[in-house]
């Protein structure tokens, strides 16, 4: 016998073989979103998670990887850019804004049935506020909360430019600062701070205990190949070495970072073209609890000159396992890296001849963005304090100590010249076949988990949507399904009640009432 026939057989002898409906590959805020929204609509579909790592949502989901904001638009000012004539373009902040009422609405469905825990242990009130100084920056707030706050999603916004009433709203930031500085703020008192890795391992926690459900950690995906029948069979290797093949009708590659380098290996005609830009974050934290203390909210600024968009700086209030901390930042950096727990060989290793050119492209047109990027890493912790002291005038550099964020890869893509072009959303790429999709992207990310994967089973499933009662289903999940929210004001005002109620977010209309 010869060698090659001697490994050959060792491998299959080594070699476990599972089928399964539906594949998840990650088990991050996608994947465990998108199993439980399939669970609920077929108790009798099965399914299998495969996870890298020996945890579930231990990369960009795991509460200290991200900001924990549940992004609803209220304080980001990067989601409401400022026209050319002074008007804001308020498209992406009621897309998000809806977006973000749909997990709610699914959240709340999950803890009425018991799926998930009682709410604060994953989701709890941390007042949405943005805060600017300056004359123009000003000027742009005051035309951003008068645009927003006419509409039913933004009517409970508030704003000031009275230094005492921001005073009440964000001691912190306004502790012995220069009383004649021009200053405004907006605020949202039922904004949300999210332990979305909570959310994931809980979701997981109670796929657990379903029939038809499989979680593999500490397994790699090696390779993803397509069947004659239309289904795939995926390789994967476990951390002893030995092989496992799942042949699965349909593949979900949600594993953040990791997805796109899946998605070439799939070789599927939609994913060419497409490339990665990663960037890494660090954030200020502060555990002091007589600090941590007098700051209950999330306070958005104005992201600097050059900065990407989800550099905006913010002070935090996060909420992780029931500890309290304040989180300040993010501070960007270049990586070649996918993943926190990833390769330096990363990026490289996903060049393709259909990706070279927008790569390139991307490369040479965002030399001030990279240089951005490095200048960040640089910094001292003096100059990261010196930004925090924009927002905390007392902040000591002692009180903070740098942490890692999670890593995040941007979406390249090729432009309508064929070169190519960067994009800081996310993007849901699907076969036309219907047999695997895959997330591309960051932010908003996992606070839009649930309508993305929605989007997911509408077009990959969509014979069972229609003939299966799925719809119906889906309706009783998420109410607004079938409708803009943005344009339903009444049903948004009922659904939105419901939702802050169940989820315990509006606390402070409760002491309000008489």
């Amino acid at each position: 016998m010869s060698v090659q026939s001697q490994q050959y057989d060792k491998w299959q002898s080594s070699m476990t073989a599972k089928t399964a409906d539906v594949l998840l590959v990650g088990a991050g805020a996608m994947s465990t979103t998108l199993g439980m929204l399939l669970k609920q609509l077929d108790p009798n579909i099965n399914l299998i998670m495969v996870e890298r790592l020996d945890h579930v949502a231990h990369e960009s989901t795991d509460g200290w990887n991200n900001a924990g904001t549940g992004h609803a638009a209220y304080c980001e000012l990067n989601y409401t850019p400022q026209q050319a004539d002074g008007s804001v373009n308020t498209t992406k902040a009621f897309a998000i804004n809806s977006a973000f009422e749909v997990s709610l609405q699914f959240w709340s469905y999950l803890v009425e049935q018991k799926a998930l825990p009682s709410p604060e242990k994953f989701i709890n009130t941390a007042p949405h506020c943005s805060f600017v100084w300056g004359e123009k920056n000003v000027e742009f707030l005051r035309a951003r909360y008068q645009t927003l706050s006419q509409f039913q999603a933004f009517v409970d916004m508030e704003y000031s430019e009275d230094h005492d009433v921001i005073r009440q709203w964000m001691p912190l930031v306004m502790q012995n600062r220069d009383p004649s500085e021009k200053v405004a703020a907006s605020r949202v008192r039922y904004g949300s701070d999210v332990d979305f890795g909570s959310v994931a391992r809980n979701m997981v926690d109670h796929l657990q205990k379903q029939d038809g459900f499989e979680l593999l950690l500490s397994h790699n995906v090696k390779d993803i190949d397509k069947a004659k029948d239309g289904r795939w069979n995926v390789k994967l290797k476990d951390k002893h070495g030995s092989n496992v093949t799942i042949n699965a009708g349909f593949v979900f590659l949600g594993a953040g970072g990791g997805a796109l380098p899946l998605l070439q290996k799939s070789c599927v005609e939609e994913g060419k073209g497409y490339g990665g830009f990663p960037v890494s974050g660090m954030w200020l934290v502060c555990k002091k609890p007589e600090i941590v203390e007098q700051h209950m909210a999330k306070v958005y600024g104005m992201a600097p000159i050059g900065a990407p968009p989800m550099s905006v700086p913010h002070l935090d209030t996060r909420i992780i396992n029931g500890e309290k901390a304040l989180l300040f930042g993010p501070f960007a950096g270049f990586t070649t890296k996918f993943l926190k727990k990833g390769s330096m060989f990363d990026l490289v290793s996903t060049i393709r001849p259909d990706n070279l050119m927008p790569m390139m492209s991307v490369g040479m047109n965002n030399m001030d963005l990279t240089k951005y990027l490095i200048s960040e890493v640089r910094q001292s912790h003096s100059a990261r304090c010196d930004s925090l002291r924009n927002f905390f005038p007392d902040a000591q550099d002692d009180d903070w100590e740098l942490a890692m964020a999670g890593q995040r890869v941007q979406i390249i893509k090729k432009d309508e010249q064929g070169k190519g072009k960067l994009e800081f959303g996310t993007e849901a790429i699907t076969t036309a076949d219907g047999s695997l999709a895959a997330l591309l992207g960051a932010s908003p990310g996992a606070s839009t988990s649930v309508n993305t994967m929605i989007g997911i089973i509408e077009k990959c499933f969509k014979d069972r949507l229609a003939s299966d009662g799925w719809q119906e289903k889906i309706k009783e999940m998420v109410p607004s399904y079938g409708f803009t929210l943005s344009d339903q004001p009444e049903m948004l005002k009922e659904i939105r009640q419901r939702t802050l109620t169940t989820l315990q977010l509006d606390k402070e209309a409760k002491t309000e009432q008489p």
